[in-house]
């Protein structure tokens, strides 16, 4: 017979919790009316629920002396097993109730990469020191993969842009700002040496941008529109940030990403990598983010500790 179907048989006998309380208790003590006295019941009751346990598993549990009680070899074997229950028991309920508070849980966070850098980096950094159990799955994307997600139910919430392929209706948004971009290229680029540096000076080199219609290349190009350039003449499109650093570091080619990216990897206590930001181009930004979550959804509690804690480095900001 089948564990699950002996305890199913066991339950439908009568087996309680009280008695699997009471029969460690009983072998701790060596008492029953000591037993009882631990578990606030009188002495009666517990010899009621001790003969009742034995009519349920049919064996005889434990044996008086002159000094109490001693358990069979049987008892011994069931009061064994009900302490490991009842420790799973009060470990299950620890867990839930980190579950309850907040402590325990996953937390599914979409986010485009400044932000992730600048805000979700820090956050997830804290709270894994705070709230060890609680566990971060972190999706970075473009914004209109990352508000795929949060409507298939596959996100908490991201920080990234609310695109035409998302139902105003079915989100809420805080809006945080805008990402600023950063011109960057390698160590020892020739344009590091002007002491004038202009826009136009870095047309005459090529450049690495995301493909057609990607927002950060979008914005770029705006921007040397408003100040009558012409958009580069030689391009390289791609997604991928590991491949343009890539490029980046052994050509001359200029490439535009997230500032909070571009100090990351320039800072020498952190990445320190091989590659600089150009003097130049200190306003150009991608169009504002946001704070998005779907309307009308329960987050876990996890989930809501996290937005707290984003939520106060935002006031912070403001």
């Amino acid at each position: 017979m089948s564990d699950t179907s002996q305890s199913a048989r066991l339950i439908q006998r009568g087996l309680r919790f009280s008695q699997l309380r009471l029969i460690v208790a009983v072998e701790n003590t060596g008492q029953i009316s000591t037993a009882a006295t631990q578990l606030g019941m009188t002495q009666p009751a517990a010899s009621r629920l001790l003969s009742e346990l034995e009519k349920t598993s049919d064996c005889k549990l434990y044996e008086r002396h002159p000094r109490g009680v001693v358990l069979t070899e049987a008892g011994k074997l069931l009061a064994a097993r009900a302490r490991t229950t009842l420790q799973e028991l009060d470990n299950a309920f620890d867990e839930i109730n980190l579950i309850n508070t907040g402590a325990r849980g996953i937390v599914r966070i979409g986010t485009v990469t400044g932000p992730g850098l600048e805000l979700i980096l820090p956050i997830v950094r804290e709270l894994r020191v705070t709230y060890p159990d609680i566990e971060f799955d972190v999706l970075v994307d473009t914004s209109d993969k990352l508000s795929e997600a949060l409507l298939a139910h596959d996100l908490d919430f991201y920080l990234g842009r609310i695109l035409g392929n998302t139902d105003p209706s079915a989100v809420t948004m805080r809006k945080i700002g805008p990402e600023p971009i950063a011109l960057v290229v390698r160590e020892g680029h020739p344009l590091l040496r002007k002491t004038d540096l202009t826009l136009k000076d870095c047309l005459a080199y090529d450049w690495i941008m995301q493909a057609q219609n990607g927002l950060m290349r979008m914005a770029t190009e705006t921007y040397l529109l408003e100040h009558e350039l012409e958009p580069p003449a030689k391009v390289l499109s791609t997604s991928s940030l590991l491949l343009t650093l890539g490029l980046i570091s052994d050509t001359n080619a200029i490439t535009p990403i997230a500032r909070s990216v571009a100090e990351l990897f320039t800072n020498p206590s952190k990445l320190g990598s091989n590659v600089r930001v150009l003097d130049v181009a200190h306003d150009m930004t991608v169009g504002a983010y946001s704070l998005i979550q779907r309307r009308n959804s329960d987050p876990s509690p996890a989930v809501r500790r996290v937005l707290a804690q984003l939520e106060a480095r935002l006031d912070q900001r403001s």
